[in-house]
C-alpha cells in the first residue's frame, strides 16, 4: 500500500499540473460506464487529460481494495486491537480521500481540490505507519537488537515532530499557491510564497540538527531516515526553484544568470510538468519519512523504559 500511495500521489499531482480534474465530469463512473469497465483503448488511446485523470482513478481503487484486504488480515492474524483500529482508520481515511475527490469532479470545486491534495499526504503518512507498527522491526526483541551498543540516552520526540509540522505546513502552503482562486489577493499570494521559502530553509536547518541528535544516539534505524531528510529537502528546495522558474520565469535572486535573459513562459512540457510534479510528491517523502523517524523514535523510548531495572 506504502509503494502504491507514493505513485498514486505523482498521478494526483500530474492531474493538477495538467489542470486535468475535470476531464471525467462524472463520477464515480467514468462517462457513464462503471469505473472499472471503461474500454480499455479509449482510455489509453484517449486524450492524455483523459488518461491521467481515469489512471488516478484506478490506482485511488486498488490502494482502496489493499486498504480492505489490510482490514480483513488485521482482523484475523492481529492481537492487538489499536492495530486492528489502525488499519479500519485506513480504509475509512482512503474512502473519504476518493468522496472528497468525487465531490472536487460533481460540484466543480477547487476549494476541494486543495483541501484534496492536502489530505492525501496525511494519507500516506497513515499507510507508512501502518507499515511500520506491522513490520517485524516493530518486534521488541528487534529493538532492542538495534539499541544495542548505543547510547543509553534516547532523543526528544521535539525533533521528528517538528519536521511533522513543518512539513505538513509547506505541503498546506503549496496547496495554496497551486490551487490559487482567480479572486485571490495577489499581496497576499506573495505573502505565502514568501513564507513558504522561509520555512523551507528553516525545514532544511531542522532537518540537520535532528540527524545530529539521532546520530549521537549510534541508533541507525533513526540515523539513516534523518540523514535521509537532510538529502530530500535540498533535493526539494532545488525543485522549488525549478518550479518557479517553470511556473513564472526567473527570480530576481537568479537574474544574473545567462538563461535568464533569454527564457520565456510556455505551456509545460513533459519536463517541466515532472518538475513541478516531483516538487509536490517529494514533499509528501519528507513528510512520511518524518512519521517513520517519530514512530521508530517513540517505539525505542517505550520498549528501553520498560527495559530499565527498577
Amino acid at each position: 500500500m506504502v509503494c502504491l500511495t507514493w505513485p498514486l500521489i505523482w498521478v494526483g499531482g500530474l492531474v493538477t499540473t495538467y489542470d486535468a480534474g475535470m476531464s471525467v465530469p462524472d463520477w464515480p463512473g467514468t462517462y457513464g460506464y462503471n469505473l472499472l469497465l471503461y474500454p480499455l483503448s479509449t482510455w489509453l488511446l484517449g486524450p492524455f487529460d483523459l488518461f491521467i485523470e481515469h489512471g488516478h482513478r484506478l490506482l485511488a481503487a486498488l490502494v482502496g481494495f489493499i486498504a480492505i484486504g489490510l482490514v480483513v488480515a488485521s482482523f484475523t492474524s492481529e492481537k492487538r486491537r489499536w492495530a486492528i483500529g489502525l488499519s479500519v482508520l485506513v480504509l475509512a481515511a482512503v474512502i473519504g480521500q476518493g468522496v472528497l475527490g468525487g465531490l472536487r469532479v460533481t460540484l466543480s470545486a477547487r476549494t476541494l481540490a486543495m483541501i484534496h491534495g492536502c489530505t492525501g499526504p496525511a494519507f500516506f503518512v497513515l499507510c507508512v505507519v501502518a507499515a511500520s507498527v506491522t513490520g517485524r522491526n516493530w518486534i521488541t526483541s528487534s529493538v532492542r537488537r538495534s539499541a544495542e551498543g548505543t547510547s543509553s540516552e534516547t532523543p526528544t520526540a521535539f525533533w521528528p515532530i517538528a519536521l511533522l509540522a513543518l512539513a505538513y505546513m509547506q505541503l498546506v502552503l503549496g496547496a495554496l499557491m497551486r490551487h490559487a482562486l482567480p479572486g485571490a489577493s495577489p499581496v497576499g499570494f506573495a505573502h505565502i510564497v514568501k513564507t513558504h521559502i522561509t520555512i523551507a530553509f528553516v525545514l532544511w536547518a531542522v532537518s540537520g540538527l535532528s540527524y545530529w541528535r539521532m546520530r549521537r544516539c549510534g541508533d541507525l534505524t533513526l540515523s539513516r531516515p534523518a540523514g535521509a531528510l537532510i538529502c530530500f529537502v535540498a533535493v526539494q528546495i532545488g525543485l522549488g526553484v525549478a518550479t518557479w522558474i517553470v511556473n513564472y520565469g526567473y527570480p530576481r535572486i537568479l537574474a544574473s544568470f545567462a538563461a535568464s535573459d533569454s527564457y520565456l513562459l510556455h505551456s509545460k512540457k513533459v519536463l517541466d510538468a515532472w518538475i513541478v510534479t516531483g516538487h509536490v510528491a517529494t514533499g509528501s517523502l519528507i513528510l512520511a519519512v518524518s512519521s517513520l523517524l517519530l514512530v521508530r523514535l517513540l517505539r525505542r523510548r517505550r520498549v528501553l523504559s520498560f527495559s530499565v531495572p527498577s
